[in-house]
């Protein structure tokens, strides 16, 4: 009998990426956008950390269903910068800015940085809620380096300035399995398959 998750999200590209990440795992998993999601208003995104980010929406929309409901919350962490842009990744730049906008604000921000000083790592935290009940809160990074400038077409937000030694390569650079593999997205969303057989 498959596991049923509803993504807490209308953006099909998303549950497309979870979807890929899903397949070829033992646990077989029905994952879907959830409907009514644009029903309610946007859940506010003020945390200080990405796992209350992740579980307060998670929580905020579960009131649409009797099914399990999963909510990510990621993005970039600067040491050097006192962990920004953090939590405020997607609006680092402003509401409405695009991610040209945010690459450049970071990349001004890093003048002058050493080789150290450029250390940074990519947060993935997965939450899954049934009937406003926390099922599994999983997190996961990926680390690496902030670029001078940018490489790679692929991806999206701030991979094309975010160096993955490993590789040798920007996360723009990747192939999407490649990207898949080593993501902070990825690693979360494998082990959150790993737990759902017992929390489902």
């Amino acid at each position: 009998m498959a596991a049923k998750l509803f993504l807490a999200s209308s953006n099909p590209g998303k549950l497309a990426e979870f979807r890929v990440l899903a397949k070829g795992f033992p646990v077989s998993l029905e994952l879907d956008l959830l409907p009514g999601f644009d029903s309610l208003p946007a859940f506010e995104e003020s945390a200080r950390t990405f796992a209350e980010n992740s579980l307060g929406k998670a929580l905020y929309y579960s009131q649409l269903t009797n099914e399990a409901v999963i909510a990510d919350d990621s993005g970039l962490v600067v040491p050097s910068l006192n962990g920004r842009p953090g939590v405020q990744s997607a609006r680092y730049a402003g509401p409405n800015a695009t991610s040209a906008e945010r690459m450049a604000k970071l990349l001004g921000e890093m003048n002058g940085k050493s080789e150290g000083g450029r250390e940074a790592h990519f947060v993935c935290v997965l939450s899954v809620v049934r009937k406003n009940r926390a099922l599994a809160v999983i997190t996961a990074r990926a680390d690496g380096e902030i670029l001078q400038s940018q490489r790679g077409s692929g991806g999206f937000g701030y991979d094309p300035i975010f160096y993955f030694p490993p590789l040798q390569k920007s996360f723009a650079e990747l192939t999407a399995e490649e990207k898949n593999q080593y993501s902070h997205r990825g690693k979360a969303f494998r082990r959150l398959l790993s737990v759902l057989p017992d929390v489902l």
